[in-house]
């Protein structure tokens, strides 16, 4: 989902709702419409997903369940300023990654990590999201994911991929044009996943600047 704010802002979100299927399609055309409803009022990111999670949770108390629903979404939810110099970003549960080469020429990653928590009915949803910013240099490569690739199962024991193998991957193709870096990601996770059968949904959005 993506949309200009009323700021003249650009926002990016990268979400993963509960539920598959049919539950799963439900919930995100409703986290969308609480989106774009919370963007009404809201520019800052931490302040879009607290709204958002108020709307999801007053919408989902009329699901006929005693409390209330419990569902929602993973977001990860990326502002641009209009320069496209400065980021800002709330995350609930997953990451921000940003690979950019240091002085020596070489690639490192820099990962900002998420608020455990869900865009969503929490014991914990009384708590502001986390703002955080960071200021941009030409050819940043921003990544924001799902957990999609980390927990697939594969490779020669069966394993999970994990959060450390697609950090080594991304860092290794960063500087490749983006074309390419979707090939080889694509190359690497379905030679992991192998003959195993995919467990989730897969979302990994990249961003050159």
């Amino acid at each position: 989902w993506a949309s200009k704010l009323s700021n003249g802002y650009f926002a990016l979100a990268c979400a993963d709702s509960t539920g598959h299927g049919v539950p799963g399609a439900i919930m995100s055309i409703l986290n969308i419409s609480s989106l774009e409803k919370a963007i009404e009022t809201q520019t800052e990111p931490h302040l879009i997903l607290n709204e958002t999670r108020k709307i999801i949770i007053d919408r989902l108390k009329k699901d006929g369940s005693q409390k209330g629903g419990k569902d929602g979404m993973d977001c990860t939810l990326l502002v641009f300023d209009a320069s496209h110099t400065h980021l800002s970003f709330a995350a609930a549960h997953n990451p921000v990654w940003i690979v950019r080469k240091n002085e020596n020429n070489t690639a490192e990653l820099i990962e900002f990590k998420a608020d455990k928590m869900p865009v969503g009915k929490h014991d914990r949803d009384f708590e502001s999201f986390t703002n955080q910013t960071f200021k941009l240099q030409q050819n940043d490569m921003i990544y924001v994911l799902t957990d999609g690739i980390p927990d697939q199962f594969g490779g020669p024991k069966g394993k999970k991929y994990m959060h450390k193998n697609l950090k080594d991957l991304l860092i290794s193709v960063s500087s490749e044009p983006v074309e390419i870096q979707k090939e080889k990601i694509d190359r690497s996770f379905k030679n992991w996943k192998a003959d195993l059968e995919q467990i989730d949904d897969v979302c990994l959005i990249g961003i050159r600047i």
